[in-house]
């Protein structure tokens, strides 16, 4: 058995979502793909592919082998082209992952400043609010903001920002402003699920119950939501920058917020990295680091 092209030919399917589909992808029979896998499943004594009649999955075990043959085979690929004289050039598919305001303001810039500069390079950047699994989801890098657990992972500091609490003018004439945080237990509150708890907002070590009158899953929909005077929404700062700027909402109890948090790009730093990771790091890192600078309030 040929591992490298099962390899190649497990990543496909990997990608493509699909034996039909990779096996279209490679211009190779289906049963020729299906078989490649079947060898590799048997070699390595274990199932890569989960299979039901609805769609293909990878395992726990495959999508740790995936991630790792993909390392291997940009490996060889880069050997293989410093040998015919091509050097170590960036090449491939990079797969970035960011939150969903934080891509649409300031990863998308990013990116397209970063592929006119790097022809053989493409990117799949993947927005969502859920901290994906890097190993799992085949993502080479992805920002992440807050703490960060301890794991294999690399991170690379890139800036940080705030959470803060503001609200339209038109809410604050009618109602007036929170003076203290305890006072939002008495003020209209919308809350953004992914940042924290609903329940519970955090100020340092003083914790309230917040009077939670909308809940929303994004950030924009919140802040949307306190501009037309719906209530009192938390956000982070980069998210809220803008309509702050603009004067469409007003920041409030700016005293009292919490220490900011990191703003990390995070990889898997493990073994050699590759020239398109590298590449795209060295050429991220800084121009995130000062547009956040930038938005900085």
């Amino acid at each position: 058995m040929d591992r490298l092209k099962a390899m190649a030919i497990l990543v496909k399917v990997a990608e493509t979502g699909s034996l039909t589909a990779a096996a279209r992808a490679l211009k190779a029979p289906l049963p020729s793909v299906s078989r490649r896998i079947g060898e590799l499943e048997a070699h390595l004594g274990a199932r890569l592919l989960a299979r039901t009649t609805r769609r293909l999955a990878l395992t726990d075990v495959g999508a740790a082998y995936v991630a790792a043959s993909r390392r291997i085979l940009e490996q060889v690929d880069s050997a293989e082209r410093a040998a015919a004289g091509e050097g170590d050039s960036p090449r491939g598919e990079l797969v970035v992952a960011a939150p969903i305001v934080f891509g649409r303001l300031h990863m998308t810039p990013v990116i397209a400043g970063f592929l006119a500069q790097f022809a053989d390079v493409s990117v799949r950047l993947i927005l969502s609010d859920r901290n994906a699994n890097l190993v799992g989801d085949q993502i080479d890098v992805a920002l992440r903001i807050g703490a960060l657990p301890d794991s294999a992972l690399t991170a690379r500091r890139v800036g940080e920002v705030r959470r803060i609490v503001c609200a339209s003018p038109d809410y604050l004439a009618l109602h007036g402003a929170p003076e203290t945080p305890e006072d939002l237990e008495r003020h209209a509150c919308i809350a953004f699920e992914a940042l924290e708890d609903r329940a519970v907002w955090t100020f340092g070590d003083r914790v309230v119950r917040p009077r939670v009158r909308l809940s929303v899953n994004t950030a924009e929909a919140a802040l949307e939501a306190a501009a037309v005077g719906a209530g009192v929404a938390r956000a982070l700062s980069y998210q809220a920058a803008q309509a702050l700027a603009t004067g469409g909402l007003v920041r409030l109890l700016p005293t009292f917020e919490p220490a900011p948090v990191p703003v990390q790009l995070l990889f898997d730093g493990r073994g050699p990295t590759s020239s398109k990771l590298r590449a795209f790091l060295d050429f991220a890192a800084p121009r995130l680091s000062a547009r956040l600078a930038e938005a900085a309030i």
